[in-house]
């Protein structure tokens, strides 16, 4: 089969190789990927930076963003069968560490990832286990399908605090920041200000997902006090930093209401210093740090606002490539123009 692999340790170094079929075991299925996705982490590994070179073993079969069909199960599957239309999650949890067995599979203790700590979904065919499968409506394409993690990382950030009908601020239009704004809309957010730093593209993006507001944040001086003025005063309900920056950070931390809630799912790349007693402890935020999905709180969560049809995600999709085109793809993302880049198997 085809597969994408990161064959050396340098900026790009993908190689597209001819690899065996992978075999399921007892408890695993073999899935046809009919879409892949290419997702933030990919870049990471593609970029090679120092995450991925404390992490990646290579060479490394990448992706973990996917929608397919199920060709084989194996003797042991139970709950799902050949043809069956799925997607999946790309952590895999052990299953009997304390955080497992306290419904908190995503910060599994010995969990590994898809596309990085195992080989991935960018293939032709995929070997997963029974319990990471998630069965997919028919009507559900298979674009939509295959962005259903980083759309359930927006969803598990946006439900982490109360924003219905609240007033919430994003901080970064990448992907995932887009996706949030498209799921705060459809829940009813009375206000989605959505920031980011110059790309055109993607504050265009933003916009039509529903923000209410764009801050440009290069060309604002006090990014707080701008929130503030759009909120009436107060700050927002919610502020939710996808972005990774340092400067978003302590924007979102500044730029909250009293008693508000701060998510942040970005990740820096640096330490960052807070004044704790005044920005934290005396305005009494509440602060929560986000990681992948809930298993599988979020996928039901996300499935049900997909079928309600009031989460409309289609136009975040904004770019389609051929498989064997992945390196056109892999250097949009670079670029930043895009929203969510997906690759066709078919």
């Amino acid at each position: 089969m085809k597969a994408i692999v990161k064959a050396k340790p340098e900026l790009g170094g993908l190689e597209l190789r001819d690899i065996p079929v992978p075999k399921p075991g007892p408890t695993e299925v073999l899935i046809k990927n009919k879409v892949v996705a290419i997702c933030g982490t990919d870049l990471h590994i593609y970029n090679w930076d120092a995450w991925s070179q404390n992490r990646v073993k290579l060479p490394r079969v990448l992706g973990h963003e996917f929608a397919g069909e199920i060709v084989e199960a194996g003797s042991a599957v139970k709950k799902f069968k050949v043809g069956d239309y799925i997607s999946g999650e790309g952590h895999l949890a052990c299953g009997f560490c304390e955080m497992c067995r306290t419904g908190q599979g995503h910060i599994c203790e010995d969990w590994k990832g898809l596309g990085y700590d195992i080989d991935g979904a960018f293939a032709e065919y995929l070997v997963l286990p029974e319990t990471n499968l998630v069965l997919n409506r028919p009507e559900l394409t298979p674009e939509i399908a295959s962005i259903q993690d980083p759309l359930g990382n927006a969803v598990h950030s946006v439900f982490a605090a109360d924003c219905v009908a609240k007033k919430v601020a994003v901080f970064g239009c990448g992907p995932v920041g887009v996706l949030a704004i498209a799921v705060l809309k459809s829940i009813g957010a009375a206000q989605v200000i959505a920031l980011g730093r110059r790309n055109e593209y993607r504050l265009d993006l933003a916009r039509k997902a529903g923000a209410t507001h764009i801050l440009k944040t290069s060309e604002i001086d006090d990014v707080p006090a701008a929130i503030r003025e759009i909120t009436g005063g107060k700050g927002a309900d919610v502020t939710i930093e996808i972005a990774g920056s340092k400067n978003a950070i302590q924007d979102a931390v500044r730029a909250v209401r009293p008693g508000g809630d701060v998510v942040l799912l970005g990740i820096p790349a640096e330490r960052i210093d807070f004044n704790v007693a005044e920005e934290i402890v005396f305005k009494a935020i509440h602060i929560h740090g986000i990681t992948g999905r809930r298993m599988y709180d979020t996928w039901y969560r996300m499935g049900g606002l997909l079928q309600s049809g009031n989460l409309q995600v289609e136009d975040i999709i904004t770019h389609r490539f051929p498989f064997d085109d992945f390196e056109k793809g892999f250097q949009l993302m670079r670029q930043g123009d895009c929203g969510k880049v997906v690759l066709n198997m078919e």
